[in-house]
């Protein structure tokens, strides 16, 4: 992960720091109604997944390309939000698909590969995984950005 004189350290657990993190996955109504799960935080870093289930795939039988999207563009979410640890949104992502997802769950892991003052660019790799082992179906790289403040009324 490129740094810029980015941040300070974290100063909590790492412990904490997940809590935090799955504090907000439960406050994503999109999120539960998917069965997301965060496996991993750290600044910069992030593993989501997702259980694959019927009502998740297509007519051909694999995940939809929109869980892969979702799962992509919130793990690059979550890896440019604790690198520059301020509120932030998705500026923009690109997804490539490189295989039909087929499996258990999907696993995305996503990281901060430059920390701006305002932006960090991320890239994430997403994973189709079952008992023989993990497969890559998606590859997605996007521009996190420091969230505007909100005035209140």
């Amino acid at each position: 992960m490129a740094d810029s004189g980015g941040p300070s350290p974290v100063t909590v657990s790492p412990e904490a720091f997940l809590a935090m993190g799955r504090d907000i996955l439960a406050r994503q109504p999109f999120s539960i109604l998917l069965g997301a799960q965060l496996n991993a935080l750290e600044p910069g870093r992030c593993e989501l997944q997702v259980s694959i289930a019927e009502h998740l795939k297509q007519q051909h039988g694999f995940v939809h390309g929109g869980v892969l999207a979702y799962l992509a563009d919130n793990a690059l979410t979550y890896a440019g939000g604790t690198a520059l640890r301020v509120p932030v949104l998705t500026g923009e992502f690109k997804i490539n698909y490189v295989r039909p997802a087929v499996g258990d769950r999907l696993l995305a892991r996503a990281e901060a590969v430059h920390i701006g003052k305002s932006q960090a660019v991320c890239r994430c790799e997403v994973y189709a995984v079952s008992p023989t082992g993990e497969k890559l179906c998606a590859l997605a790289q996007g521009t996190i950005v420091a969230a505007p403040e909100q005035k209140s009324m």
